[in-house]
């Protein structure tokens, strides 16, 4: 590859022996801006995570499960090398780099998308080699000639009508934890944290909707560093925010006054841990923000139902369009995405997708996480299955939703599977719990159909949910292992949002996936405990064409009965008539 040779030369010039190019922008962030996609451009994989690891000799790519298969088809001719992330024998990124890295040589990466907890680990792990780590060096920079600029969008205030809560009171409860934490200041670099804080969000950027951006404060200050004309008029000076260019965060740490800061190593980039004066004490501590986002308001909780009920109608309407066009001339995977997009688009309120759609037809199925392009994209046939995994950015939150659709005769084995994946996920949806428990203490449920035959999904079973804001994000999530870099294993709590998607993939045949989003409540408190349980937002039916009644427990019947009748009662009158009479044959009993 002519970008690899290019790179390599770099290198040579920097005498730099490995090169780390992970997938993050210089804030962390899961999915990011064209300008940041440093890793695609370097080995052409388009997931939205790996890491790739280049020297002159080689280059590899790890991924994790999500990407497996993706990947191996996107690097098929390639030079690059794709490791399988957790899979027996495979080491890690930071494994592999201590194997090869000779003493005194180089490891070289572009530190502002290395967080500094990361960058710290390279460093314990290196030191017995005598490694030299710059973490100055944008090489890929160097060599991308048509890059794409930084892009900010266009920011808009979301009234405290949608999200409950003022400004004025989100930054009182955040300095609050600075004085309990002995803190003069404040840095926020996570996107997500600092969108949610100034009640900002950002159209035309991602579909995350976050600002890009930098916040410092502390008592008296509120400084936001960005580019001001993405701001609204006025916005800044009524709101008493002082506006300085994005890069600026870097001379503003180096010269940086008072005495303390705090911020979070495994969140702020390592170049902006090391602008930071020597003589400054860093009190090292979790965003204040990552929880208090997490848990959602009366007003969020309610705005969100009003989501799923018009996002439910939507992609309601979208599944009898599918169910009666497969087969027709000119019905694609791309052509179906954009039904669905325009469906959504007649809802009141509607902004954007919250990510890129996955409609993946029979074996594209098993694809976990597949997005059709030009080159990929088939014919939706009269027979078989369709995994759909889309979601819609409204004014009234965010939603994410899985449904395997029948759009012609399936197999046995489809079917057993669709049921079987079916029984793990309404088990997790019918939890009751004690108040403590994470998603490690749920996750069995969804998995145990599967696990009892053997089988298995190689993705978590949920994650959490931002209120128009990331369609990822934590502390809460069901998952089986610990993962630390995820950081999604925190206790559930009423307000949280987390998806429920177990699934199953048959490579090169079909896939199967069934994802509904889970609001946490508090249940009965007895004398031993709180109990906590869950409420489904999600209002879109299964698909009884590929249940087999006979494969399910009484139990089981009558909860996919029970959430039918919800879905009936919340969505019909939403639907043109001929549409409400197929979702009453729909939503039947199951026997």
């Amino acid at each position: 590859m002519s970008r690899l040779r290019a790179l390599r030369q770099c290198m040579k010039e920097n005498q730099t022996d490995v090169y780390l190019i992970p997938t993050d922008d210089y804030h962390g962030s899961e999915y990011v801006g064209e300008h940041f996609q440093c890793r695609k451009y370097m080995t052409g994989f388009t997931g939205s995570a790996g890491t790739a690891v280049v020297t002159q000799e080689m280059a590899g790519l790890w991924t994790d499960g999500r990407y497996f298969q993706q990947a191996g088809m996107q690097l098929e001719g390639t030079s690059v090398e794709l490791f399988k992330m957790g899979e027996p024998g495979v080491p890690t990124v930071h494994a592999f780099i201590k194997s090869i890295l000779k003493e005194g040589q180089t490891l070289g990466m572009d530190g502002r998308t290395v967080s500094a907890g990361e960058l710290e680990l390279f460093r314990k792990e290196l030191a017995p080699l005598k490694a030299e780590i710059r973490n100055d060096l944008d090489l890929v920079g160097e060599i991308w000639e048509d890059r794409p600029p930084v892009c900010f969008g266009h920011v808009f205030e979301l009234d405290e009508k949608w999200c409950g809560e003022s400004r004025a009171h989100k930054l009182e409860r955040i300095r609050k934890v600075l004085t309990e934490q002995d803190a003069e200041g404040l840095l926020i670099s996570s996107l997500e944290d600092i969108s949610w804080l100034l009640n900002l969000r950002a159209a035309d950027f991602m579909d995350s909707m976050v600002v890009l951006a930098y916040l410092y404060l502390d008592q008296d200050r509120t400084i936001l560093f960005t580019e001001e004309s993405a701001l609204p008029d006025g916005w800044s000076r009524e709101n008493g925010v002082e506006v300085r260019p994005y890069n600026d965060v870097y001379r503003f740490l180096q010269e940086y006054g008072k005495k303390s800061i705090m911020l979070s190593r495994n969140s702020v980039n390592s170049l902006l841990y090391c602008s930071v004066p020597e003589k400054v004490r860093i009190v090292e501590h979790e965003n204040p923000t990552f929880h208090a986002r997490a848990v959602k308001n009366p007003v969020e909780m309610e705005n969100m139902r009003e989501a799923h009920r018009k996002d439910g109608a939507a992609v309601t309407r979208f599944i009898y369009w599918l169910k009666k066009h497969a087969g027709k001339q000119g019905i694609t995977e791309i052509s179906a995405a954009e039904k669905l997009f325009s469906l959504r688009k007649e809802q009141e309120h509607f902004l954007c997708n919250s990510f890129e759609p996955i409609i993946a037809y029979r074996e594209h199925g098993s694809i976990i996480h597949y997005s059709a392009t030009e080159e990929s994209d088939v014919p939706v046939r009269a027979e078989g299955m369709v995994l759909c995994d889309t979601g819609g950015q409204y004014l009234e939150g965010t939603t994410d939703i899985t449904r395997t659709v029948v759009v012609g005769p399936v197999t046995d084995e489809e079917k057993f599977y669709y049921t079987t994946v079916l029984k793990g996920h309404l088990a997790l949806l019918d939890a009751h719990f004690r108040e403590g428990c994470t998603g490690l203490n749920l996750d069995y449920l969804a998995r145990e159909p599967l696990w009892r035959l053997g089988k298995d999904y190689n993705h978590g079973t949920g994650h959490g949910v931002g209120y128009l804001l990331n369609v990822h994000e934590g502390p809460n999530g069901f998952r089986w292992k610990m993962v630390p870099e995820r950081n999604d294993s925190g206790v559930f709590e009423e307000g949280m949002i987390t998806s429920d998607e177990p699934g199953y993939y048959a490579e090169g045949k079909f896939g199967i996936r069934h994802e509904s989003l889970l609001l946490c409540k508090k249940a009965e408190k007895t004398e031993t405990a709180q109990f906590m349980q869950f409420e489904v937002l999600t209002m879109v039916p299964f698909d009884l064409e590929a249940v087999e009644p006979s494969l399910l427990t009484v139990r089981e019947k009558e909860l996919l009965n029970e959430y039918h009748r919800k879905v009936r009662e919340t969505i019909l009158p939403l639907l043109p008539e001929e549409e409400q009479a197929w979702l009453k044959e729909q939503t039947r009993p199951v026997m």
